[in-house]
């Protein structure tokens, strides 16, 4: 059985993505024989790129990009995959994309899987599927789409979500997690032998780790409240010290308890939550940049208890501090 599927191109989606995901779906049953001298296989996937009016577009680059068709063209699709859309993720949801929405809620409804990649989770929460369900999205995008789509239980931590009677809603985090989620639909409907061809010929590696260790944690949701605003340059410079809130509060002139409500309403976040947030990303810089001890990096961001930095930097990115260290300083240039 070959799977219909639409790639849906937009002017504010990664053209690198969209080609990406093309190009893997139609390598399926094809590459792995033609290095091997084996005969090709019927395509599993017969993939194409459309719009929703099918003309030529510019994308975010100033690339022009010539679609395959329109969406509402025949055959309709079995499979939808809605690409990263550079949305500005402190605002509402575009009305001028709500046609699209619209279209794969009537897609889904008439029985079509759908997926997204990144931001593209936005639009799945406005065509209404992701409603009591949970999602993933690209960190920078998570409070975007808890915002618009209060139904959704946002799981920015983990790279792929698929949810729904017979899992046909799948979302999928961040930027490169399209190349997760080509090797979840091609084991999916291809095996997973075929899985492990395309990720060798491809060089992919999934991102089992999850997305946390990719997050700036500091990426907060705006506001307006300049007490609060003043609070947070202040901690920014002043987390290390003893009993950072208790001072904040003091510093605002406002009892520790008032000064909790008024900064959790204006950043979603307690200050104590905050302050650990703020510590934690400068635990990050530190580890990937220098060779200091974690005992000492624990010690100089303001943890008494080098045991209790340890627990916070797992909740918060997923991965032991030393994991860490060790991922990111792979990429340190070497002499």
């Amino acid at each position: 059985m070959q799977l219909i599927t639409t790639v849906i191109g937009t002017p504010l989606s990664s053209t690198s993505v969209l080609f990406s995901i093309l190009d893997v779906l139609s390598s399926v049953g094809r590459d792995w024989e033609m290095l091997h001298g084996l005969p090709t296989q019927v395509p599993v996937f017969q993939a194409s790129l459309r719009t929703i009016d099918g003309a030529p577009y510019w994308d975010v680059n100033g690339r022009k990009i010539t679609p395959d068709a329109m969406l509402p063209e025949d055959p309709q699709p079995d499979l939808i995959i809605v690409p990263d859309m550079q949305f500005d993720p402190s605002g509402d949801f575009p009305e001028g994309y709500r046609m699209i929405a619209d279209w794969v809620a009537a897609a889904y409804q008439r029985g079509a899987i759908v997926t997204s990649v990144c931001s593209g989770a936005v639009l799945l929460g406005a065509a209404g599927l992701l409603d009591q369900e949970e999602a993933t999205t690209h960190w920078g995008y998570a409070e975007m789409l808890g915002r618009n789509c209060p139904e959704v239980t946002v799981r920015c931590e983990r790279v792929l979500v698929p949810v729904g009677e017979g899992h046909r809603v799948v979302t999928a985090g961040g930027h490169s997690s399209w190349a997760d989620l080509m090797l979840y639909l091609i084991t999916r409907f291809a095996g997973a032998d075929e899985a492990r061809r395309i990720a060798k010929i491809y060089l992919i590696n999934p991102h089992d780790d999850g997305l946390l260790s990719y997050a700036s944690l500091t990426s907060g949701r705006q506001h307006e409240d300049q007490l609060i605003a003043d609070a947070q340059v202040w901690a920014a410079q002043n987390y290390d010290v003893p009993s950072p809130v208790a001072a904040m509060a003091e510093r605002a002139q406002m009892t520790e308890r008032g000064f909790l409500r008024r900064f959790k309403k204006a950043t979603g976040q307690a200050p104590t939550d905050y302050i650990q947030t703020l510590r934690v990303e400068e635990a990050k810089q530190l580890l990937e940049t220098t060779v200091m001890p974690i005992e000492e990096i624990s010690a100089d961001i303001g943890y008494s208890e080098p045991s209790s930095f340890r627990a916070a930097f797992r909740k918060r990115v997923g991965l032991s501090a030393s994991a860490y260290r060790k991922k990111w300083q792979a990429l340190a240039p070497t002499e």
